[in-house]
């Protein structure tokens, strides 16, 4: 986390070149707004931003050097920095001359200060212009949080909104939302100023206030599914419904999640770590450590027994009029009472 950066700009301390680089869009966003803090003479319709998706950094760079107007420093936004990743060559559009950038990083401008944007995993370290940039410029790695850093965070990001949550609680406030930061801290912002000043985030608040996304919903049934929880994966199946999801869809939801646990099991077996898998299967890291944490999944036999279920049922449910609904429910409760 950037925290020791942030500091740095919240005491008075701006450098003239951040490289801001990795998933989290949210540790960016929070970067500038620190950025505009630190500058009062700043605010949004002053800042300068760059595509270098579709502007050569050249333009960035005479930016730099071009004294402000009516102020006495520049923020300068450069998105999209496509040259210090591996991507460049598939996507790149812009002739960028990466030798000017060299040079101006060994002297930039003292009336600006530039953020370059990298929004990419993993940046080419090979390659000249991104060693250079890393040694010229304030690095802020906004990569995924995961486990007790991500419930660390989460507690801070309440602190900071003025409110107080538990790590048990803030277990089930990444349960439902994921653990994309933007989206726990609109959602934990949005409870803070339900509750006032010093309010405490619990469960039921998280319950009343938070919504579902459907693919949440149906990772909980399957869930509860695996696990021979009838009550609740017939619980969750009718609040899907109620909430306007179709019985065809959510079957294809749900083989989707067994087929992941399928191939998540397969990796595994095979040695594969969690960061290996989610690349592998092209899937969010925090969706594969729910399932190598969930000691109640079945065996690969049963999992596949499982998806053959499901594709008649799917069958079922496109070839048969009426109440289309109940086949499904009724799958879940057969299937689960066999296994007891």
């Amino acid at each position: 986390m950037p925290n020791a950066i942030w500091k740095k700009i919240a005491s008075g301390q701006v450098d003239a070149v951040y490289l801001l680089t990795g998933v989290e869009h949210h540790i960016f966003d929070a970067t500038i707004e620190r950025l505009k803090k630190a500058l009062p003479e700043i605010d949004d319709a002053s800042i300068v931003r760059f595509d270098l998706e579709e502007t050569p950094v050249e333009a960035v760079i005479e930016e730099a050097d071009t004294l402000p107007f009516l102020q006495d420093h520049k923020l300068i936004i450069a998105n999209h920095a496509m040259f210090l990743s591996g991507q460049d060559k598939k996507r790149a559009e812009v002739e960028h001359n990466l030798a000017v950038l060299e040079q101006w990083l060994e002297n930039p401008s003292p009336t600006a200060t530039v953020v370059f944007i990298a929004p990419y995993e993993k940046l080419d370290g090979r390659k000249r212009i991104t060693k250079k940039m890393r040694d010229m410029s304030t690095v802020i790695e906004a990569n995924r949080l995961e486990g007790k850093d991500l419930l660390t965070w989460i507690q801070r990001e309440a602190k900071t909104n003025g409110a107080h949550i538990s790590s048990v609680v803030a277990q089930t406030l990444m349960n439902t939302v994921g653990d994309n930061l933007l989206s726990l801290a609109t959602e934990i912002r949005k409870m803070a100023t339900y509750l006032g000043e010093n309010g405490e985030i619990t469960n039921d608040l998280i319950e009343m206030l938070v919504p579902r996304t459907p693919e949440m919903d149906v990772f909980r049934l399957t869930d509860a599914y695996v696990a021979s929880n009838i009550p609740k994966t017939v619980s969750i199946y009718h609040d899907l419904l109620r909430s306007g999801e179709e019985p065809i869809m959510l079957t294809s939801l749900i083989a989707g999640q067994i087929r992941l646990m399928i191939h998540v099991q397969s990796l595994r077996k095979k040695g594969y770590q969690q960061q290996q898998i989610a690349k592998a299967l092209h899937v969010h890291p925090y969706r594969v450590k729910l399932m190598l944490e969930n000691r109640r999944i079945p065996n690969e036999s049963r999992l596949l027994h499982i998806l053959k279920q499901l594709a008649d049922i799917d069958y079922k449910l496109k070839t048969t009029s009426g109440k289309r609904e109940r086949l499904l429910e009724l799958f879940f409760m057969d299937s689960l009472q066999q296994r007891r």
